[in-house]
């Protein structure tokens, strides 16, 4: 059995990888290019707050749901406090003049649409019977080999979320309401899968929660359990080559010229960085190479860190995705004169219990062309024209959402932006996406990533391959790492809440 195993990248993917195989006697040694680990799940302070980078919520959690399962299995769940959003209103959705509240649980939310869109009601339940019926049709979700349900999975991902909703209402009000989380996947009309749509439905409407202390404490609980069953985790070691010879992977080389041989590799990076780190080897053939350059990748996001004047803010739990031309749809497409055309509205505090907000975050989509101007420099050394850009795209988003929430300005003590740009190098992710490679219909499966690869043992993970997201990144990993273990063990041992 190849013992040894060099991970590339210590973000959700890489380090659930790196505890599972670990766990299994596997050496595991992870690489992380930046000073710190933890990818998206990393946090920073800025005036004595701290400001978590992108997983500000998460679902299904509770200790005998899906996510809360597998926390289980890593061996973390009992070192993560959870702080749950509010059952009656988790997402407000905020379309024009017009709003919802989503409740927790299926029965309540097709209750509460039901009486809204009194003559939809029969195609309501129906439609949240298919959500629930197609996200629980995998393996994975389904946690055995033998219950999946191949056709009606493979059949969701070719169909269009857009097309499925359309197939079944006819009032173009309820249509949008359903789709008024769409910055959780990056939605584009006619491309996104359908499958996308009911696996993050579903995950969410089962439970919500955000992390007590942050993100961050879910990285440092999985560093911790890799360290415990001997596994290595050296940063600031930027991986520039993986060395092969006329068979597999034989080295990973660090920009400063350590040298890191293993039985076998998986890299977490962006498919297009990977190839760039196989140089020279004839073990990929040029199309491959060419269809991971090209993959297309999901917008990016400017994002407004909010430090608000202690007591000034009551607290909202609950996350807003505000459209204040009525339409989700579209938003990407956003032009000079009418950015943003939405954004997501969240606060944050230290305690679940508390009356009022530390912090809140502002999130609007921004295309990275938007700041590629800027990509040869780094971070904090851009330039006047850079802050500039910032500023003013930050006091635009600003005046959009006090106009929305009179009062907001006044409650701020202090605020922090970031870009495409700041994302893509503090996280690695290409081209500062939301999510990584996006998912396409029009593509069929050329848009979908496998985890393995011509090279026999160099695999692939992260939130490029399965899906984004928190469950498709561990999923990822778990699909990844059953090259290791068998599969069905890994099942079971999650069921069984089993510690290997």
């Amino acid at each position: 059995m190849n013992k040894s195993v060099v991970i590339i990248g210590s973000g959700l993917g890489g380090l659930c990888c790196g505890v599972m195989l670990s766990r299994q006697g596997y050496k595991v040694t992870i690489l992380e290019q930046q000073a710190r680990p933890g990818g998206c799940l990393q946090c920073f302070t800025r005036g004595g707050e701290r400001f978590e980078t992108g997983m500000h919520f998460i679902g299904s959690a509770g200790p005998e749901e899906l996510l809360g399962l597998m926390f289980r299995y890593l061996g973390v769940y009992d070192r993560l406090e959870l702080m749950p959003l509010d059952a009656d209103a988790f997402d407000t959705v905020i379309l024009g003049d017009e709003r919802f509240d989503y409740p927790l649980g299926y029965d309540r939310v097709i209750e509460k649409l039901s009486q809204r869109f009194r003559h939809e009601a029969t195609n309501i339940r129906s439609f949240f019977e298919l959500v629930k019926q197609v996200a629980g049709a995998s393996a994975m979700h389904k946690l055995s080999l033998e219950e999946s349900d191949f056709v009606l999975t493979t059949k969701y991902q070719m169909e269009s979320i857009n097309s499925v909703i359309d197939g079944y209402f006819t009032d173009p009000l309820l249509r949008r309401i359903l789709v008024g989380n769409i910055p959780l996947y990056a939605g584009v009309m006619d491309k996104t899968p359908f499958g996308t749509y009911a696996f993050i439905t579903n995950f969410y409407l089962r439970s919500a929660y955000r992390f007590k202390g942050g993100s961050e404490t879910l990285s440092d609980a999985l560093i911790d359990e890799l360290q415990r069953h001997g596994g290595t985790l050296v940063t600031s070691a930027k991986v520039v080559e993986v060395v092969c010879d006329d068979h597999r992977a034989v080295e990973a080389v660090t920009e400063d010229g350590r040298r890191f041989p293993a039985d076998s590799f998986i890299s977490t990076a962006h498919p297009a960085r990977t190839m760039e780190l196989l140089h020279n080897t004839r073990l990929l053939r040029p199309a491959f190479r060419r269809r991971m350059s090209e993959l297309p990748n999901s917008i990016g996001a400017f994002t407004v860190y909010l430090k608000f004047r202690p007591g000034a803010m009551p607290y909202l739990n609950s996350n807003v995705y505000d459209y204040p031309g009525g339409n989700p749809w579209g938003c990407e497409d956003y032009t000079d004169a009418d950015w943003p055309r939405g954004y997501l509205y969240m606060h944050f505090s230290r305690d679940e219990a508390t009356d009022t907000a530390l912090t809140g975050v502002l999130i609007s989509y921004m295309r990275y062309d938007d700041v590629k101007q800027w990509e040869g420099t780094s971070s904090m050394k851009r330039g006047k024209e850079y802050a500039d850009f910032k500023d003013r795209h930050a006091q635009r988003l600003l005046d959009l959402v006090e106009s929305r929430n009179p009062g907001l300005k006044e409650c701020i003590e202090s605020y922090y932006t970031s870009t495409p740009l700041t994302y893509r190098d503090y996280t690695g992710v290409e081209a500062g996406a939301m999510y990584g490679v996006a998912k396409d219909v029009s593509m069929g499966a050329a848009s979908h990533v496998s985890h393995v690869t011509r090279i026999p043992n160099l695999y692939l993970s992260g939130q490029n391959i399965n899906f984004h997201g928190i469950l498709g990144v561990i999923v990822g990993a778990i699909i990844t790492c059953s090259e290791y273990i068998p599969l069905d063990t890994i099942f079971s041992d999650i069921k069984s809440g089993k510690l290997t």
